[in-house]
């Protein structure tokens, strides 16, 4: 009997960990850059909203009863659901929009089968590495079968996805995020330092290639946060810590001219002010006339653009499709959870969470995602994860444990007691 359950558990663990990755696979999008083979768009659409709809239906198989646990995060996800479909309609963003609305459904359906799973241990942190690392080995596999096509001049020479149409700030984000997590779980004693070695060594140096700089702050910030929280009880988080300032230091002093050079990525000092350009497109975005309508609940779900360019901020991406509405939701997400990483107890899921949950917040200034199904939002679900109390399993009456009525049952008539009505 031991052994049976034992084997279920394992199975129903492998199809969790599948659903995981499919979502995964759903939020990795489908523009980039020239893959060596070119891959239509619309396959590679077909593909991505497949995988939902597969995470979606591995999800309700191994969760018939649609057993879930409470979370203040899926529930302001649902929340978010209406202001993007009020806007959706109201303002007849057209079909793309409704089918973004039901893509977001989906997306947030499978997270509420999969929360009863979401147990506070760091299960789905190792789905999570496990995932990207698969991603950012096709990146690898792709720069050594084609250099020029992986690092192209239209990016600047930066790390794009040679097989699977990926940007630079896509991969500068998944090498981070499976960095610090790893990173977090040896501190841990997790993982050994050979499978650590294994995830981030060649993780770092994709991030470099990629000269993605948001990425790159978002980690050392959120592992600074995420490590001084387990300084007063990890002795390794204490030596890790010292070592990290010390070697921080010699780089800065010894090394200024080629981090500034690497940092820069040959821009001018007008358009590194203006970040790139961004900050252009969020003037012209703040300054449109909208209706009340549009102020409270946004234009619509869209791509994230404005005006035919990139918004490339979380808050403003938000404000334009799902309104003031929508931004205090996604206020309140991060509010929420970092409020409850901060009263956690040190432990090393917290640790975890409050890198997730910092990384997330410093990319949301550069970044689009925290209002649609993405990888940012996955992000925070894996903190929601970590943040849950431990399940308390109800254990079941064997044949050495009576229940209540047999142990009644077994005392005599005469020494039961007596109610007096």
């Amino acid at each position: 009997m031991g052994t049976e359950i034992k084997t279920g558990t394992n199975h129903t663990s492998r199809i969790v960990g599948t659903a995981w990755g499919l979502l995964v696979l759903n939020t990795l999008g489908s523009a980039g850059a020239q893959t060596i083979v070119p891959l239509p768009r619309s396959l590679i659409q077909m593909v991505t909203m497949g995988s939902l709809v597969a995470a979606f239906a591995l999800a309700l198989v191994v969760n018939p009863r649609v057993r879930i646990r409470a979370s203040a995060y899926v529930f302001l996800l649902t929340l978010l659901l209406v202001p993007s479909l009020i806007s959706s309609v109201e303002q007849g963003a057209g079909l793309g929009a409704l089918f973004r609305c039901t893509r977001l459904a989906l997306f947030i359906g499978t997270l509420w089968l999969l929360s009863r799973w979401w147990d506070g241990s760091t299960t789905f942190v190792r789905h999570h590495i496990r995932m990207y690392f698969a991603v950012l080995g096709s990146v690898a596999a792709g720069l050594v079968i084609s250099p020029g096509a992986a690092m192209p001049e239209l990016y600047g020479g930066r790390l794009v996805g040679a097989l699977w149409p990926l940007t630079p700030p896509q991969i500068g984000q998944y090498a981070a995020v499976i960095i610090g997590l790893t990173v977090l779980l040896l501190l841990g004693r997790r993982t050994d330092r050979t499978s650590a070695a294994v995830v981030i060594v060649p993780s770092l140096a994709l991030l470099a290639l990629t000269h993605t700089r948001t990425a790159t702050l978002g980690l050392l910030v959120g592992l600074a946060l995420a490590i001084s929280s387990l300084i007063l009880t990890s002795a390794a988080a204490r030596r890790f810590f010292t070592w990290a300032v010390l070697c921080a230091a010699v780089a800065a002093v010894g090394f200024s001219s080629a981090l500034q050079a690497w940092f820069l990525r040959g821009q001018s000092q007008e358009n590194f002010a203006s970040l790139t350009g961004r900050a252009k497109v969020w003037h012209a975005l703040l300054a449109a006339p909208r209706t009340t309508t549009e102020q409270l609940f946004g234009m619509g779900l869209g791509d994230k653009s404005f005006d035919g360019l990139p918004i490339d901020n979380s808050w403003l991406a938000v404000y334009n499709e799902q309104g003031m509405t929508g931004v205090a939701l996604v206020a309140a997400i991060i509010i929420v959870l970092g409020g409850v990483a901060l009263l956690r107890p040190p432990s090393l899921s917290r640790a975890c969470a409050i890198f997730l949950i910092s990384y997330c917040a410093i990319a949301s200034y550069t970044e689009a995602g925290l209002g649609d199904a993405s990888p940012y939002l996955l992000h925070l679900a894996v903190a929601a994860s970590l943040l849950a109390a431990p399940a308390v399993p109800t254990p079941l009456p064997g044949p050495d444990v009576p229940t209540p009525e047999v142990r009644q049952r077994r005392v005599p008539r005469w020494a039961q007691k007596s109610e007096v009505t």
